[in-house]
């Protein structure tokens, strides 16, 4: 029978093992992940989306700067410990009406950087759109990533929805301390949300020297997983990783014959300023090798969820 830990006895467990998490810095999680879209863009085959993402990113890197500190439930927090689950979880019952007002605001902010004026017309597009909808279709929206909705997302939305999400549940996670954290049921999602990891990095330094870590997609934090596993499910059996010849060293994928997935890991000591979220953007010519040697992403990255194939458009015009 499982026994549940208390919260006493989980930061008894962390004072002799090696950090379990590394929260995100409320002042630079935003800041450093634009700074290296802008690095990953020159050169890169898709360096002007790159770019405009950087954008995106600077306009949460200010929207957070300017919000208050949240309020932590502890009695919530509590139950999560003694339980297994997630302290926020990341869920379309807990959405938070504030979010859209953090999205008008992002969109304020990109519109009005002088970084946008050469965006192409299709952004311009997009933002409008955003600013048309009801806030029953933002939330049909919000609902549909949180819930992980392929279906229902709207890819060409997507990344500014994201993004606005992405402001309030990292707002939440910077307010949290590594001792608040779980021990969740659930292997390899994030112990903030709930949410699963974009991609993983092994760190240097300090205590984190030589430790994987798996990045939450929707908070930033991350969460220890050890080496040669699978993220996805667990399998310790027909690990392998594949790489680019002629790619940066330290970025490689990490795939599983077991569930025939994948996720990238990007090694720290050869990518110092290796930044998960966007190294894992800026590095699509590795999914492509990897799709087709018959791996798929266990999740699409939030800010490149892929457009409905074909085969799904025609289905539709036959039932209608």
């Amino acid at each position: 029978m499982q026994r549940i830990l208390e919260p006493g006895e989980i930061q008894a467990l962390d004072a002799t093992a090696w950090p379990r998490v590394a929260l995100p810095e409320r002042v630079s999680v935003f800041a450093a992940r634009a700074k290296r879209l802008r690095e990953l863009a020159d050169g890169n085959s898709i360096g002007g989306y790159l770019r405009l993402m950087a954008v995106l990113v600077d306009a949460q890197h200010a929207v957070l700067a300017g919000l208050g500190e949240p309020v932590i439930d502890t009695a919530s927090m509590r139950l999560a410990q003694q339980h297994g689950m997630p302290i926020v979880p990341a869920i379309s019952a807990s959405l938070n009406p504030q979010w859209r007002a953090v999205l008008a605001e992002l969109i304020a902010r990109i519109e009005a950087s002088s970084s946008a004026t050469g965006a192409p017309a299709s952004f311009a597009s997009v933002l409008a759109r955003l600013r048309r909808m009801s806030a029953t279709e933002l939330d049909a929206q919000a609902a549909a990533q949180l819930d992980r909705d392929l279906d229902t997302v709207d890819p060409a939305l997507a990344p500014f929805i994201h993004a606005a999400l992405e402001v309030m549940w990292t707002q939440r996670a910077c307010a949290l301390a590594p001792e608040d954290m779980p021990y969740l049921d659930a292997p390899g999602l994030c112990p903030v949300c709930g949410s699963p990891p974009v991609a993983s990095i092994v760190r240097v330094g300090g205590a984190f020297d030589g430790y994987r870590y798996l990045q939450c997609s929707l908070c930033a934090t991350q969460a220890h997983c050890v080496r040669v596993k699978c993220s996805n499910c667990s399998s310790t059996k027909g690990i392998a990783y594949q790489s680019i010849e002629g790619s940066p060293e330290g970025t490689r994928a990490e795939s599983c014959d077991e569930c025939h997935s994948y996720r990238k890991i990007f090694a720290q000591n050869k990518l110092y300023d290796a930044e998960p979220f966007a190294d894992d953007l800026a590095s699509l010519a590795l999914d492509l090798m990897m799709n087709q040697a018959g791996y798929s992403r266990p999740d699409p990255h939030p800010f490149l969820w892929p457009a409905r194939g074909d085969e799904d458009e025609e289905n539709e015009e036959d039932d209608a």
